[in-house]
Protein backbone atom coordinates (compact mmCIF):
# COMPACT_ATOMS: atom_id res chain seq x y z
CA UNK A 1 0.00 0.00 0.00
CA UNK A 2 1.29 3.46 -0.91
CA UNK A 3 2.51 5.65 1.93
CA UNK A 4 1.36 9.12 2.86
CA UNK A 5 4.77 10.76 2.75
CA UNK A 6 6.31 13.04 0.11
CA UNK A 7 5.85 12.34 -3.59
CA UNK A 8 9.15 11.40 -5.19
CA UNK A 9 10.22 10.82 -8.77
CA UNK A 10 13.18 8.49 -9.22
CA UNK A 11 14.78 8.83 -12.65
CA UNK A 12 16.60 5.69 -13.78
CA UNK A 13 15.78 2.06 -12.98
CA UNK A 14 19.24 0.65 -12.59
CA UNK A 15 20.42 -0.70 -9.26
CA UNK A 16 20.83 2.78 -7.72
CA UNK A 17 17.35 3.84 -8.80
CA UNK A 18 15.61 0.66 -7.68
CA UNK A 19 17.35 0.48 -4.31
CA UNK A 20 16.61 4.17 -3.70
CA UNK A 21 12.97 3.74 -4.75
CA UNK A 22 12.44 0.76 -2.43
CA UNK A 23 14.24 2.47 0.47
CA UNK A 24 12.07 5.57 0.17
CA UNK A 25 8.85 3.60 -0.27
CA UNK A 26 9.63 1.57 2.85
CA UNK A 27 9.83 4.84 4.78
CA UNK A 28 6.41 5.91 3.55
CA UNK A 29 7.17 7.96 0.44
CA UNK A 30 4.92 7.85 -2.59
CA UNK A 31 7.38 6.81 -5.27
CA UNK A 32 7.26 6.86 -9.05
CA UNK A 33 10.20 5.17 -10.78
CA UNK A 34 10.82 6.37 -14.34
CA UNK A 35 13.04 4.53 -16.82
CA UNK A 36 13.54 5.92 -20.31
CA UNK A 37 14.48 2.50 -21.64
CA UNK A 38 12.17 -0.44 -22.33
CA UNK A 39 12.85 -2.32 -19.08
CA UNK A 40 14.38 -1.99 -15.65
CA UNK A 41 18.13 -2.38 -15.52
CA UNK A 42 18.66 -1.12 -19.05
CA UNK A 43 22.14 0.22 -18.24
CA UNK A 44 25.33 -1.07 -16.64
CA UNK A 45 23.45 -2.80 -13.79
CA UNK A 46 22.22 -5.49 -16.17
CA UNK A 47 25.80 -6.55 -16.96
CA UNK A 48 27.15 -6.41 -13.40
CA UNK A 49 28.73 -9.28 -11.51
CA UNK A 50 26.56 -8.76 -8.43
CA UNK A 51 29.40 -9.41 -6.00
CA UNK A 52 28.84 -8.17 -2.45
CA UNK A 53 32.50 -8.06 -1.56
CA UNK A 54 33.52 -5.09 0.61
CA UNK A 55 36.76 -6.71 1.73
CA UNK A 56 37.93 -7.73 -1.74
CA UNK A 57 37.06 -4.32 -3.16
CA UNK A 58 39.33 -2.74 -0.55
CA UNK A 59 42.25 -3.92 -2.69
CA UNK A 60 41.74 -1.01 -5.09
CA UNK A 61 39.02 1.18 -3.55
CA UNK A 62 39.25 4.06 -1.05
CA UNK A 63 38.61 3.22 2.60
CA UNK A 64 35.17 4.85 2.55
CA UNK A 65 33.93 2.33 -0.03
CA UNK A 66 34.57 -0.51 2.41
CA UNK A 67 33.19 1.47 5.34
CA UNK A 68 29.94 2.34 3.59
CA UNK A 69 29.40 -1.14 2.15
CA UNK A 70 29.71 -3.27 5.28
CA UNK A 71 25.93 -3.49 5.72
CA UNK A 72 25.17 -4.13 2.04
CA UNK A 73 25.08 -7.91 2.33
CA UNK A 74 22.51 -7.75 5.13
CA UNK A 75 20.43 -5.25 3.14
CA UNK A 76 20.36 -7.43 0.06
CA UNK A 77 19.67 -10.58 2.06
CA UNK A 78 16.64 -8.89 3.64
CA UNK A 79 15.24 -7.88 0.25
CA UNK A 80 16.32 -10.63 -2.13
CA UNK A 81 16.02 -14.25 -0.97
CA UNK A 82 18.40 -15.36 -3.73
CA UNK A 83 21.51 -13.86 -2.10
CA UNK A 84 24.25 -16.47 -1.70
CA UNK A 85 26.57 -16.04 1.26
CA UNK A 86 29.43 -18.44 0.54
CA UNK A 87 32.27 -15.93 0.55
CA UNK A 88 34.77 -15.06 -2.19
CA UNK A 89 37.87 -16.95 -3.31
CA UNK A 90 40.93 -15.20 -4.78
CA UNK A 91 43.49 -17.26 -6.69
CA UNK A 92 46.42 -16.70 -9.04
CA UNK A 93 48.35 -18.94 -11.43
CA UNK A 94 51.83 -19.93 -10.20
CA UNK A 95 53.52 -17.25 -12.31
CA UNK A 96 51.37 -14.54 -10.69
CA UNK A 97 51.80 -15.36 -7.01
CA UNK A 98 53.25 -11.90 -6.47
CA UNK A 99 49.81 -10.53 -7.36
CA UNK A 100 48.20 -12.73 -4.71
CA UNK A 101 50.67 -11.46 -2.12
CA UNK A 102 49.95 -7.87 -3.12
CA UNK A 103 46.18 -8.46 -2.91
CA UNK A 104 46.58 -9.85 0.60
CA UNK A 105 48.63 -6.86 1.76
CA UNK A 106 45.89 -4.47 0.64
CA UNK A 107 42.92 -6.32 2.13
CA UNK A 108 41.75 -7.92 5.38
CA UNK A 109 39.16 -10.34 6.75
CA UNK A 110 40.51 -13.31 4.79
CA UNK A 111 42.07 -16.67 5.46
CA UNK A 112 45.02 -17.98 3.46
CA UNK A 113 44.29 -21.47 2.15
CA UNK A 114 46.53 -24.24 0.89
CA UNK A 115 45.69 -26.69 -1.89
CA UNK A 116 43.77 -29.11 0.34
CA UNK A 117 41.57 -26.38 1.83
CA UNK A 118 40.91 -25.01 -1.66
CA UNK A 119 39.75 -28.45 -2.75
CA UNK A 120 37.40 -28.69 0.23
CA UNK A 121 35.75 -25.39 -0.69
CA UNK A 122 35.74 -25.93 -4.44
CA UNK A 123 36.25 -29.58 -5.37
CA UNK A 124 36.44 -28.76 -9.08
CA UNK A 125 39.54 -26.63 -8.42
CA UNK A 126 41.36 -29.48 -6.65
CA UNK A 127 45.03 -29.59 -7.64
CA UNK A 128 44.83 -26.41 -9.72
CA UNK A 129 46.07 -23.81 -7.22
CA UNK A 130 48.53 -24.03 -4.33
CA UNK A 131 47.30 -20.93 -2.46
CA UNK A 132 44.18 -18.83 -2.25
CA UNK A 133 42.66 -16.07 -0.14
CA UNK A 134 39.20 -16.86 1.23
CA UNK A 135 36.93 -13.97 2.26
CA UNK A 136 34.29 -15.92 4.17
CA UNK A 137 32.03 -12.94 5.03
CA UNK A 138 31.24 -11.96 1.44
CA UNK A 139 28.43 -12.99 -0.91
CA UNK A 140 26.88 -12.46 -4.31
CA UNK A 141 23.58 -12.16 -6.11
CA UNK A 142 22.42 -12.52 -9.70
CA UNK A 143 21.80 -8.87 -10.69
CA UNK A 144 18.96 -9.67 -13.07
CA UNK A 145 17.07 -11.67 -10.47
CA UNK A 146 17.79 -9.03 -7.81
CA UNK A 147 16.52 -6.15 -9.95
CA UNK A 148 13.33 -8.09 -10.62
CA UNK A 149 12.83 -8.73 -6.89
CA UNK A 150 13.21 -5.03 -6.13
CA UNK A 151 10.69 -4.19 -8.84
CA UNK A 152 8.19 -6.57 -7.20
CA UNK A 153 8.90 -5.07 -3.78
CA UNK A 154 8.33 -1.53 -5.01
CA UNK A 155 4.99 -2.44 -6.56
CA UNK A 156 3.87 -4.18 -3.34
CA UNK A 157 4.71 -0.97 -1.47
CA UNK A 158 2.42 0.99 -3.79
CA UNK A 159 5.11 2.46 -6.00
CA UNK A 160 4.60 3.15 -9.69
CA UNK A 161 6.94 2.24 -12.54
CA UNK A 162 6.89 4.10 -15.84
CA UNK A 163 8.85 2.75 -18.82
CA UNK A 164 9.35 4.48 -22.16
CA UNK A 165 7.16 7.43 -21.15
CA UNK A 166 7.63 11.08 -20.27
CA UNK A 167 7.10 12.23 -16.67
CA UNK A 168 6.68 15.85 -15.57
CA UNK A 169 9.09 16.75 -12.74
CA UNK A 170 6.80 19.45 -11.35
CA UNK A 171 4.27 16.89 -10.16
CA UNK A 172 6.58 15.75 -7.35
CA UNK A 173 7.95 17.07 -4.07
CA UNK A 174 11.39 15.63 -4.80
CA UNK A 175 13.25 14.37 -7.87
CA UNK A 176 16.15 11.92 -7.54
CA UNK A 177 18.37 11.46 -10.61
CA UNK A 178 19.84 7.96 -10.86
CA UNK A 179 20.41 7.99 -14.61
CA UNK A 180 24.13 7.22 -14.53
CA UNK A 181 26.18 8.25 -17.53
CA UNK A 182 23.11 9.87 -19.09
CA UNK A 183 23.40 12.64 -16.48
CA UNK A 184 26.78 13.79 -17.77
CA UNK A 185 25.39 17.02 -19.26
CA UNK A 186 24.44 18.22 -15.78
CA UNK A 187 27.42 16.53 -14.08
CA UNK A 188 30.46 17.25 -16.27
CA UNK A 189 32.90 15.52 -13.90
CA UNK A 190 31.30 12.16 -14.68
CA UNK A 191 33.33 9.93 -16.96
CA UNK A 192 32.66 6.57 -18.55
CA UNK A 193 34.57 3.39 -17.68
CA UNK A 194 33.87 0.64 -20.16
CA UNK A 195 33.35 -2.90 -18.88
CA UNK A 196 32.96 -6.05 -20.95
CA UNK A 197 31.56 -9.40 -19.83
CA UNK A 198 30.45 -12.77 -21.09
CA UNK A 199 28.02 -15.41 -19.91
CA UNK A 200 28.86 -19.06 -20.52
CA UNK A 201 27.05 -22.30 -19.77
CA UNK A 202 29.26 -25.15 -18.56
CA UNK A 203 27.53 -27.96 -16.66
CA UNK A 204 30.88 -29.76 -16.32
CA UNK A 205 32.16 -27.23 -13.76
CA UNK A 206 30.60 -26.40 -10.40
CA UNK A 207 31.63 -23.37 -8.35
CA UNK A 208 29.94 -22.31 -5.11
CA UNK A 209 31.20 -18.73 -4.88
CA UNK A 210 32.79 -16.00 -7.01
CA UNK A 211 36.40 -16.70 -7.89
CA UNK A 212 38.75 -13.84 -8.65
CA UNK A 213 41.80 -14.80 -10.65
CA UNK A 214 44.61 -12.29 -10.49
CA UNK A 215 46.76 -11.14 -13.36
CA UNK A 216 49.11 -8.12 -13.51
CA UNK A 217 47.13 -6.45 -16.28
CA UNK A 218 43.53 -7.64 -16.08
CA UNK A 219 42.15 -9.39 -12.99
CA UNK A 220 39.13 -11.52 -13.88
CA UNK A 221 36.22 -12.75 -11.81
CA UNK A 222 34.00 -15.75 -12.46
CA UNK A 223 30.61 -15.68 -10.76
CA UNK A 224 28.39 -18.79 -10.70
CA UNK A 225 24.72 -18.41 -11.55
CA UNK A 226 21.85 -20.86 -11.89
CA UNK A 227 21.72 -23.83 -14.27
CA UNK A 228 25.45 -24.11 -14.95
CA UNK A 229 25.83 -20.50 -16.10
CA UNK A 230 28.84 -18.36 -15.20
CA UNK A 231 29.31 -14.63 -15.57
CA UNK A 232 32.89 -13.75 -16.51
CA UNK A 233 34.07 -10.17 -16.22
CA UNK A 234 35.05 -7.59 -16.40
CA UNK A 235 37.44 -5.40 -18.28
CA UNK A 236 37.98 -1.82 -17.12
CA UNK A 237 38.78 0.57 -19.94
CA UNK A 238 38.92 4.34 -19.51
CA UNK A 239 36.50 5.00 -22.34
CA UNK A 240 32.85 5.74 -23.01
CA UNK A 241 33.01 3.73 -26.24
CA UNK A 242 29.58 2.14 -26.54
CA UNK A 243 30.49 -0.54 -29.08
CA UNK A 244 29.95 -4.23 -28.48
CA UNK A 245 32.64 -6.39 -26.83
CA UNK A 246 36.03 -6.35 -28.57
CA UNK A 247 38.08 -9.32 -29.76
CA UNK A 248 40.82 -8.49 -27.26
CA UNK A 249 38.42 -8.43 -24.32
CA UNK A 250 36.74 -11.65 -25.40
CA UNK A 251 40.12 -13.37 -25.74
CA UNK A 252 41.29 -12.23 -22.31
CA UNK A 253 38.09 -13.33 -20.59
CA UNK A 254 38.08 -16.71 -22.30
CA UNK A 255 41.77 -17.33 -21.65
CA UNK A 256 41.26 -16.60 -17.96
CA UNK A 257 38.31 -18.95 -17.86
CA UNK A 258 40.32 -21.75 -19.46
CA UNK A 259 43.18 -21.12 -17.03
CA UNK A 260 40.80 -21.51 -14.11
CA UNK A 261 39.59 -24.88 -15.41
CA UNK A 262 40.20 -26.53 -18.81
CA UNK A 263 36.63 -27.90 -18.90
CA UNK A 264 35.54 -24.37 -19.78
CA UNK A 265 36.98 -25.02 -23.25
CA UNK A 266 33.70 -26.78 -24.05
CA UNK A 267 31.51 -24.10 -22.50
CA UNK A 268 28.74 -22.54 -24.54
CA UNK A 269 28.96 -18.76 -24.91
CA UNK A 270 25.41 -17.52 -24.42
CA UNK A 271 25.99 -13.77 -24.14
CA UNK A 272 28.74 -11.20 -24.66
CA UNK A 273 28.16 -7.57 -23.79
CA UNK A 274 29.72 -4.23 -22.91
CA UNK A 275 28.45 -1.45 -20.67
CA UNK A 276 29.58 1.98 -19.51
CA UNK A 277 30.03 2.55 -15.80
CA UNK A 278 29.41 6.13 -14.62
CA UNK A 279 32.36 7.25 -12.52
CA UNK A 280 33.62 10.32 -10.69
CA UNK A 281 37.34 11.14 -10.65
CA UNK A 282 37.84 9.39 -7.29
CA UNK A 283 35.64 6.40 -8.28
CA UNK A 284 33.46 6.91 -5.19
CA UNK A 285 29.66 7.12 -5.65
CA UNK A 286 28.03 10.09 -4.01
CA UNK A 287 24.82 12.02 -3.46
CA UNK A 288 24.42 15.62 -4.65
CA UNK A 289 21.66 18.00 -3.61
CA UNK A 290 20.34 21.07 -5.44
CA UNK A 291 17.21 22.25 -3.66
CA UNK A 292 14.62 19.49 -3.96
CA UNK A 293 16.60 17.69 -6.63
CA UNK A 294 19.06 14.99 -5.63
CA UNK A 295 21.37 12.81 -7.66
CA UNK A 296 22.86 9.42 -6.85
CA UNK A 297 25.63 8.75 -9.32
CA UNK A 298 29.17 7.65 -10.05
CA UNK A 299 28.48 4.08 -9.00
CA UNK A 300 31.59 2.87 -10.91
CA UNK A 301 31.98 -0.86 -10.09
CA UNK A 302 30.24 -0.48 -6.71
CA UNK A 303 26.58 -0.29 -7.74
CA UNK A 304 25.29 -3.32 -5.84
CA UNK A 305 27.76 -2.81 -3.03
CA UNK A 306 27.06 0.86 -2.26
CA UNK A 307 23.49 1.51 -3.43
CA UNK A 308 21.97 0.65 -0.01
CA UNK A 309 24.20 3.20 1.77
CA UNK A 310 23.61 5.93 -0.80
CA UNK A 311 19.86 5.27 -0.79
CA UNK A 312 19.81 5.62 3.00
CA UNK A 313 21.61 8.94 2.62
CA UNK A 314 18.93 10.15 0.20
CA UNK A 315 16.16 9.02 2.57
CA UNK A 316 17.76 10.84 5.49
CA UNK A 317 17.93 14.08 3.50
CA UNK A 318 14.32 13.87 2.34
CA UNK A 319 12.75 12.80 5.60
CA UNK A 320 14.82 15.17 7.72
CA UNK A 321 13.62 17.99 5.49
CA UNK A 322 10.04 16.72 5.68
CA UNK A 323 10.14 16.67 9.46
Amino acid sequence: MAGSGPTILIQGAGVAGLVTAVTLAERGARVTLHESGPRIGSGASWFAGGMLAPWCEAEAAPEEVTRDSLNSLAWWASHVPDVIRNGSLVVAPPRDQVELNRFGRRTSHFETLGSEAIAELEPDLAGRFDRALFFAEEGHVDPRIALGRLKERLLILGGHIRLDTSVVDGQFDWVVDCTGIQARESEPDLRGVRGEMILVRCPDVVLHRPVRMLHPRIPIYIVPREHGVFMVGATMVESDDGREITVRAMSELLNALYTLHPAFAEAEIIEANAGIRPSYPDNVPRVHRDGHRLSVNGMYRHGFLLSPARAAEVADIIFTQAA
